[in-house]
């Protein structure tokens, strides 16, 4: 995807604060956070959303939520608690159509979200 931000930042085209990489997946911190820990996980090839990840059917959506686990744990806040949200569709607030897992800690987070 040639005008896709999150591809872009996968080839290096953009700068990004990478705080951990995979052969499949990157994960990045959020530039505009929600949380004290807002890391962004995305797989390394195009899906525009949650869905398309879960047709994929190749072990990829596995792939991001270890990467997910992993950034938690890497950022000290895997034991007290962290939320892992896809947000998929407009409606659902995506803007940027490339699979991103959320990644969020480090504060009480309260239920029901937004």
């Amino acid at each position: 995807m040639t005008d896709c931000l999150f591809c872009k930042i996968v080839a290096k085209e953009i700068p990004a604060e990478i705080v951990h990489e995979t052969g499949r997946t990157l994960a990045f911190r959020d530039i505009n956070p929600q949380a004290p820990t807002h890391v962004l996980v995305v797989p390394k090839q195009h899906h525009p959303d949650a869905a398309a990840l879960a047709r994929a059917d190749d072990g990829l959506a596995d792939d991001v939520l270890k990467t997910a686990h992993a950034v938690a744990v890497q950022e000290g806040v895997a034991e007290g608690g962290y939320r892992v949200v896809f947000n998929t569709g407009p409606g659902a607030g995506q803007t940027v159509f490339h699979v991103h897992a959320h990644v969020l800690g480090g504060r009480p987070l309260t239920w029901p979200p937004g």
